[in-house]
């Protein structure tokens, strides 16, 4: 199914290898080329800081710690990303309390309609 999003890089931050799976494979259907999956902090900051990527779809609890350092670095980068979680409670730092959502779970036509908004709106 080619989209939009055919060739983006999309940096994926998930410590649940049933939830990464099902995320890699939905961006890789809308054609995106998927970094990672990192399943770890550690891996998520050397791929954050390292890779060439557009956008980031982001756990918000890796492993029982947040992943907001790996916002940073992304918005260091100036690159957007979408936070994810499956908690009713997102706790989310005030600096990243606008950053954009996608509750889980979530299914493809979120995902796409998410991803696309977030890469219109982010500056070139």
């Amino acid at each position: 199914m080619p989209s939009e999003l055919a060739g983006r890089r999309i940096l994926l931050v998930e410590d649940s290898p049933v939830v990464a799976e099902l995320a890699q494979e939905m961006l890789e259907e809308l054609g995106c080329i998927v970094v990672g999956p990192a399943g770890n902090l550690a891996t998520a900051r050397i791929l954050a800081e390292t890779e060439a990527i557009d956008a980031g779809l982001i756990d918000v609890r890796i492993r029982g710690d947040k992943s907001f350092a790996i916002c940073d670095i992304l918005a260091a980068r100036r690159l957007p990303f979408i936070l994810t979680s499956g908690y009713a409670d997102w706790a989310v730092a005030e600096k990243w309390r606008d950053s954009a959502r996608l509750p889980k779970p979530y299914a493809l036509p979120d995902l796409e309609r998410a991803l696309v908004e977030l890469l219109a709106e982010a500056p070139n």
